[in-house]
């Protein structure tokens, strides 16, 4: 038995049972793989899949019980491998981000360039994705870290370290009805437009729902987008009233006018959350110190280790964090 074999054996497993796409996510020629599939079998002394001519069509009760052995065996040999790339002060190799469109385009700039600066031979590739799409990549091993947000608790899925808070702001276009002297607009003037905002506020356990509910008001959701930039065009063109990240909107939005949202629609925390056993290489842990500097990157370790409780300081403001972060 060779890791190889096991590393076929789970991307067939992977690519549903389609031996072409396995071969070809792994590098390998279909008859190759088949060859290591079928020693594999014989060293084991019983079938892994069930088969129909020459493709296969089902999994065995065996076969199930080793694919999740293997995986187990495949994920501590990379671990090693990073461990040990980390011991040899490597520098070179590539970091996979997972996240939503608002913090890849307004709060990962400056934090991935000082990443690049220190680690000119990292590659960085980022995943745009709704919150719960981004665990998903991230439980299923395809994205090294997950930076997401909520206004609820923090995210259960791996190891939930918080970054920053932030506010949502009210927008609109200059002229706009609201866009008078005197008090930002309430929940109650809010709820009397239409209202423009990221696609999780139609759910109903969304904060912005149950922040109108609590105040017995049902709000007007016009459109939905997971593009802030999006949102900030569709407000343009007077479609309704934006509800939005503050990072989102800077100095050159000046044809537009915002405000904090009212009270009652909660602050939110923004997160980088890393997957339990799996060891990250150093620029990883780097760009979530560079994300979270209130937190000393020796107490990071030990969280990441288990050889200490998570007992993070209230994240500080997203005002405050982008002094520290720009290149």
């Amino acid at each position: 038995m060779t890791l190889t074999q096991l590393r076929y054996l789970v991307a067939i497993a992977d690519a549903e049972l389609n031996i072409t796409l396995a071969a070809s996510r792994v590098h390998a020629t279909q008859p190759g793989l088949s060859k290591q599939l079928k020693q594999l079998e014989d060293e084991l002394g019983f079938l892994l899949f069930v088969r129909k001519g020459r493709s296969l069509e089902a999994v065995t009760p065996a076969g199930v019980e080793v694919i999740g052995r293997a995986r187990a065996v495949l994920g501590e040999a990379n671990n090693i491998r990073t461990y040990a790339a980390n011991q040899r002060r490597e520098s070179q190799g590539q970091l996979v981000l997972t996240t939503t469109h608002t913090q890849a385009r307004f709060v990962l700039p400056p934090a991935v360039a000082r990443i690049k600066q220190a680690y000119p031979q990292v590659s960085v590739h980022l995943q745009q994705a709704a919150e719960s799409d981004a665990l998903d990549l991230l439980s299923q091993g395809d994205a090294d870290i997950a930076i997401i947000s909520t206004a609820g608790g923090e995210p259960t899925a791996g190891l939930a370290i918080p970054l920053y808070r932030w506010r949502r702001l009210v927008l609109v276009p200059r002229g706009h009805a609201l866009d008078r002297p005197g008090a930002a607009p309430d929940l109650q003037a809010l709820a009397s437009h239409p209202l423009i905002s990221y696609e999780s506020s139609t759910r109903g356990s969304s904060s912005l729902q149950r922040a109108f509910a609590s105040a017995g008001l049902t709000p007007d959701i016009a459109l939905t987008a997971l593009d802030a930039d999006l949102i900030k065009t569709y407000v343009r063109t007077g479609l309704g009233v934006g509800l939005l990240a503050e990072m989102a909107v800077n100095a050159s939005d000046e044809d537009l006018r915002s405000w904090p949202a009212p009270a009652p629609i909660d602050e939110c925390i923004a997160w980088a959350v890393l997957p339990r056993d799996r060891v990250l290489r150093d620029y990883a842990l780097e760009l979530v110190h560079v994300l979270a500097p209130q937190i000393d990157t020796r107490d990071l370790r030990r969280v990441i280790d288990g050889n200490q409780e998570a007992n993070w300081p209230l994240p500080p403001t997203w005002e405050s964090l982008t002094q520290t972060i720009t290149v």
